[in-house]
């Protein structure tokens, strides 16, 4: 396209719309006769005018906006700019007026004439653009149609402000071969309307009729951080009138009042499961990262990386990544060097259980933050190697808050899990039995050292969906262990950013536990996944029963009790004080823990199991001899009720007892059991 709309020629139209503006002010004003008085106050005013006018415009940045993408941004700074020019001009006038020097009669220009110049001006500036603006897009258009080749009759679900920005930018890349022929909304007053351009059809309950009557053969689901259940209802609805349905990012992915049409796609589990979106306090996350040294264990990892893709939003002064499996620190090495190539990201290749190794990374790269992620998590697996699950979730674990504290690190944030309460796995009472060793490091050290808990995380590595899809792919059946089976889920993201939030938030010593949500049932998820798959459940894939393994329960359980909580400011993160344990007596317990689970001969199980027993007494596991427990914490339990996380009486009358001062956190969905 040539560039005929060079800044030089901008600038004279500019100015030839403010001259003609004022001209034409005069003439309405006068009714097109104007006195020859006032046709000289008119010629002497006229440069004057144009040249405030214009310097005003250039002060507030006017003539450097494209013409090209002229928005209401630009707008308001245009009808600011004629605004605050006519207040000079009047102020001016009366100025002068007061002076009472008949040289200066040029600075008397009638009010009406003021008023009628402002409006022509602003009117003609905007025009002039807009005009500049609806020319460019019709050549792109006409430029991409060329190109492009039959379009596709979509229907855009959502008449909200995302729908129209997406209907806009839909109008404008002819190329995307889509067609929008109608607005799908459940809200009946924009029945009938135009929006955009394009007619609001009818409802949702209406979509296999309006399809049919409009010939559509797809739908863009337009309605940004819709409900989960939102979602499935209208992708059921979809699919049921035979369109192919594909959905928008959410609005946090929205930027510039523009929509990424290449991020549109189809619709994903994590959309039917969805809640609303986690609301940070970013302020407080910025003061607690920016400028700091982050280390993250486990980086290559689902939840690692993720918190090394938001750590870096934050502006670190550099992020340390350990991680042992080299493949996985180059991925996300690489990755993270292109998205934030202005930060410092040193790769590590280390094992947290290698206490020489980490002591050699603690000490050349002094990190002031550790979110530690690095755990193995998968159950059945470690309920067949319960020695590496303790060298790795609690040796591990031992080895870097140990470290943290000798190095003076000033937050230590450990990821634990749901099966860590009332475990019967070992990969749960693993856990359990490192986040004592983390509370009663607390209670001594200046490190600030928390735990954060969490269910399921959908995508994760080895986690459910991805072996869902896997077995999908090939046909089937899908594998459900029990048809009563429930997990809480969250997003990576969502849990990645809740725990950057728990960590900022921290004083030391708690347990933050996130809200999940509702429990979801595994075989409606299956069911989900292979409706979204374009399959029908249990008729062109089979879903089979194979049985509860060994260490897993049907119910998982999350927290305290949040009747007895102190609530914080964020809602979804709690925090539980748990009491007071015997640190000595723990440590012991520990260390002998983790003798067993390093001997060469691949671990005694049977006395790993004890170990456990000792150290975690509501540890339900493979059958154990009960020893004579240490004076470790009361145990936390909890039911699925509707009302929240419950704790015992007897835990929460010891945890009582033994209270500390409470500590107040600065999250929504925390709260604190004291």
């Amino acid at each position: 396209m040539p560039r005929i709309f060079t800044r030089g020629l901008q600038v004279t139209l500019d100015l030839a719309v403010l001259s003609i503006a004022f001209w034409l002010a005069f003439l309405f004003r006068f009714e097109f006769a104007i006195p020859r008085e006032w046709l000289k106050v008119a010629l002497t005013a006229w440069p004057y005018v144009v040249v405030i006018e214009y310097a005003v415009l250039a002060a507030l940045g006017v003539p450097r906006f494209s013409w090209r993408y002229v928005s209401m941004r630009e707008t308001v700074k245009i009808s600011a700019a004629i605004a605050a020019s006519t207040a000079l001009l009047l102020l001016l006038g009366l100025l002068l007026r007061a002076t009472k020097i008949e040289l200066l009669d040029f600075a008397f220009l009638p009010r009406g004439v003021l008023a009628m110049n402002l409006a022509i001006a602003l009117l003609g500036l905007v025009a002039l653009r807009a005009t500049r603006r609806i020319w460019g897009e019709a050549q792109e258009r006409k430029l991409r149609s060329d190109e492009g080749g039959e379009q596709a009759r979509v229907l855009l679900i959502g008449a909200g402000q995302a729908g129209v920005m997406v209907a806009r930018e839909i109008a404008n890349r002819p190329d995307l071969g889509l067609l929008p022929v109608g607005f799908i909304d459940d809200d009946g007053r924009k029945l009938g309307s135009q929006i955009g351009g394009i007619q609001v059809l009818g409802q949702t309950s209406q979509i296999a009729q309006m399809a049919a009557r409009k010939r559509a053969t797809r739908a863009l689901i337009t309605i940004a951080n819709a409900s989960g259940a939102d979602i499935r209802r209208i992708t059921l609805l979809c699919n049921e009138a035979g369109l192919q349905t594909r959905i928008i990012p959410g609005i946090y992915e929205i930027v510039g009042e523009r929509v990424n049409l290449s991020r549109i796609r189809e619709v994903a589990i994590e959309d039917l499961l969805g809640r609303e979106p986690v609301k940070l306090d970013e302020d407080q996350i910025l003061q607690s990262v920016q400028g700091k040294v982050v280390m993250v264990t486990g980086a290559g990892g689902s939840i690692g990386s993720e918190l090394c893709r938001q750590v870096c939003r934050f502006a670190p002064a550099r992020v340390v990544l350990i991680e042992r499996f080299e493949n996985a620190l180059f991925e996300i090495h690489r990755e993270l060097i292109a998205l934030f190539p202005e930060l410092r990201i040193e790769p590590r290749i280390a094992d947290v259980a290698d206490a020489a190794r980490m002591q050699a990374v603690f000490k050349g790269d002094r990190p002031d933050i550790v979110f530690h992620a690095a755990a193995h998590k998968h159950v059945p697996m470690m309920e067949a190697n319960p020695g590496e699950a303790i060298k790795n979730n609690v040796g591990g674990t031992r080895i870097l808050a140990d470290l943290a504290d000798q190095h003076g690190v000033a937050r230590f944030v450990m990821i634990s899990t749901d099966k860590a309460v009332n475990p019967t796995s070992i990969m749960g009472a693993s856990k359990r039995v490192a986040e004592i060793y983390i509370q009663t490091l607390s209670s001594r050290s200046k490190t600030r050292f928390v735990t954060v808990r969490f269910g399921n995380v959908l995508g994760s590595n080895g986690s459910v969906i991805p072996i869902f899809k896997e077995q999908i792919a090939r046909g089937g059946p899908v594998t459900v262990t029990d048809p009563e089976m429930r997990r809480y889920f969250m997003t990576i993201p969502e849990a990645s950013q809740l725990v950057l939030q728990a960590g900022a938030m921290g004083a030391g010593g708690e347990i933050f536990i996130l809200d999940m949500g509702e429990p979801v049932k595994i075989v409606d998820l299956a069911r989900d996944l292979i409706t979204l798959s374009g399959f029908r459940p249990d008729e062109d894939i089979e879903i089979k029963f194979s049985g509860v393994r060994p260490g897993e329960k049907l119910f998982e359980e999350l927290s305290t009790d949040t009747e007895h909580a102190t609530k914080t400011k964020h809602p979804k993160i709690f925090i539980g004080r748990i009491a007071a344990t015997d640190a000595a007596a723990a440590h012991r317990a520990i260390d002998e823990l983790v003798a067993l689970a390093v001997q060469p001969d691949g671990a005694d199980s049977l006395g790993i199991r004890r170990g456990i027993k000792t150290l975690v007494p509501e540890y339900s596991g493979a059958q154990t001899v009960q020893p004579e427990p240490v004076a470790v914490e009361a145990p936390v339990r909890t039911v699925d009720a509707p009302s929240g996380p419950i704790m015992s009486a007897a835990a929460l009358e010891e945890a009582r007892a033994v209270r500390t001062a409470s500590t107040t956190g600065t999250h929504p969905r925390i709260a604190s059991i004291s």
